[in-house]
């Protein structure tokens, strides 16, 4: 049996209107324990109820002063780094263990949003050190690791985020030449040797930026953040804050 094209366009939009409620349904629940979410979270973009939201194990900013290299573990932990501030949202645990893989590997573009919010929340937490930034980069990916992903995951939340903190993002300005293999389970040092020259400055920075904003996703040895941070204060910049969602928590 054939269909016209009037009923093409009518299955087309039954399936269409299918979808939008199945979204809309969705992003009205808690992504984590389905319950309806109030007015106030769905007009704010959380995807959390209130005590799934309560029960993020986020980091105390106030303890720490907005800067997780306070902290004599984390210091220990991360040792040859060149970022001066490091910003991070949470230890790497549930519910962003899952939330993380869904987002980089499954297109769960939503949670971008999330995370974002997330951030910001938190980032108006922080001293005085967050108020004077000059430009916003995110952690570039090798051209073939994008064209094998489709997307940058790092480059979703520091566009978003800029936005935020009403900075200056420039998408181009990092460039990734060295294309390494997975990372998982290397130590720091090693990571640093497979890092060496992997990154270069695409474009030329402008004589007034001092403060440099660098996101990505996840900090384990923080030697992808170091790399980079050494090319920007070789370029002239003055203070690196590495704004990460999650930190592997070291060994002590």
């Amino acid at each position: 049996m054939e269909w016209t094209a009037l009923e093409y366009l009518v299955k087309f939009n039954t399936y269409f209107n299918r979808i939008k409620h199945f979204i809309s349904q969705s992003l009205s629940q808690c992504d984590l324990c389905g319950s309806n979410l109030s007015s106030n979270n769905v007009q704010n973009h959380l995807l959390l109820c209130d005590a799934c939201f309560t029960d993020l194990p986020l980091f105390n900013q106030a303890i720490i002063q907005s800067d997780l290299l306070n902290w004599p573990a984390i210091n220990r932990g991360l040792p040859d780094i060149y970022f001066d501030h490091l910003f991070c949202l949470s230890p790497y645990l549930a519910p962003f263990t899952q939330w993380l893989p869904q987002f980089k590997y499954q297109g769960r573009f939503e949670l971008s949003t999330l995370f974002v919010d997330l951030l910001y929340q938190q980032w108006q937490k922080g001293d005085a050190q967050h108020s004077a930034v000059d430009l916003v980069l995110s952690v570039p990916l090798h051209i073939k690791k994008w064209q094998g992903r489709g997307y940058n995951q790092a480059h979703l939340i520091a566009k978003k985020f800029a936005i935020k903190i009403a900075a200056p993002y420039q998408a181009s300005t990092l460039k990734r030449i060295k294309q390494n293999d997975s990372q998982v389970g290397q130590t720091g040092k090693q990571r640093r040797h497979n890092l060496a020259s992997a990154f270069m400055l695409a474009e030329p920075l402008s004589e007034n930026i001092n403060h440099v904003v660098l996101v990505d996703d996840v900090v384990t040895t923080g030697s992808t953040a170091s790399e980079i941070s050494k090319i920007l204060k070789k370029a002239g910049i003055t203070t690196v804050t590495l704004v990460t969602l999650c930190l592997t928590l070291p060994k002590v």
